[in-house]
């Protein structure tokens, strides 16, 4: 459970529960009869549609892929500006254990050990022996593939966010026929189809916005700083099959980042050698 709540990005449950927090205590305060703002018509027609137009624009799989990309917009990213400085770290240790041992030290004691297929194909195409700008090309364009393929269900949110509002009309429509149908009739049916006409209009703007929206923004969001991040990989990587010295990788990579957050190779050298004491 710890480790549920760990892996939670709380800024993003906060802004979720801000906006609906909002919206229900604006219900609240106008009215006791909250049930009002409940229309099964509305919800089937504004979900219904977004989600039928959904699986007839796009693969099965992307849209899948999108729904779930909504739960995770609550969960951390794998990678963040911040967290870079671990990366150089990391790169420097195995330069390091290039000048030690080769690149078959690297093999033998790194790579059975990357479970990630990017950094994994990297590893493989250093160990193999690929001159330094091969490597960067194919890394390049294994970087802009993987990228693609991790932003397809941004493509699908935010056609379902353009959907839904036009499917909250579609309600506003069916609600004002069915309220016209009786205006000289049973009162009860004109409520009925007025509440469906607004209800839907307010189904399909929550959906949007407050749904689809912040979820694709949230996943561009991460892609984005994933992508970054594996620029900064390949050319660690590329340094490291060109064997450069950990101080000259340590300013290069630094390169990439923040001034605030450079990776600090003497502070790191230090740390080692004060464990290594006790």
């Amino acid at each position: 459970m710890k480790q549920v709540v760990k892996n939670m990005s709380l800024a993003t449950i906060a802004g979720t529960f801000f906006g609906f927090a909002l919206i229900i205590g604006a219900i609240m305060h106008g009215t006791d009869n909250y049930l009002s703002f409940i229309s099964v018509e509305g919800i089937l027609i504004v979900m219904g549609g977004t989600v039928a137009n959904a699986f007839m624009s796009y693969h099965a799989n992307s849209v899948i892929l999108a729904f779930q990309a909504i739960w995770h917009m609550v969960k951390k990213p794998k990678a963040t500006r911040e967290g870079l400085n671990a990366e150089i770290m990391r790169l420097i240790k195995w330069a390091y254990l290039v000048q030690a041992k080769g690149f078959t030290g690297l093999e033998g004691e790194v790579g059975l050990k990357i479970k990630e297929p990017l950094l994994r194909y990297g590893i493989d195409l250093v160990i193999t022996g690929y001159q330094p700008e091969p490597i960067r090309k194919m890394m390049n364009t294994a970087v802009e593939a993987e990228f693609e393929r991790s932003i397809s269900p941004v493509i699908v949110l935010k056609n379902m966010a353009s959907t839904a509002p036009a499917f909250g009309m579609v309600g506003t429509l069916v609600g004002m026929v069915i309220m016209l149908q009786n205006i000289q009739g049973d009162m009860s049916r004109i409520g009925l189809g007025l509440s469906v006409a607004l209800l839907a209009t307010l189904y399909g703007i929550i959906t949007a916005r407050l749904f689809c929206l912040p979820a694709a923004d949230k996943l561009m969001q991460k892609e984005d700083v994933m992508r970054f991040r594996n620029y900064m990989m390949t050319e660690g990587l590329v340094l490291l099959a060109e064997k450069q010295n950990p101080r000259f990788m340590q300013d290069k990579l630094n390169s990439f980042l923040d001034p605030s957050q450079h990776f600090n190779l003497d502070d790191y050298l230090k740390k080692n050698d004060a464990q290594d004491t006790n």
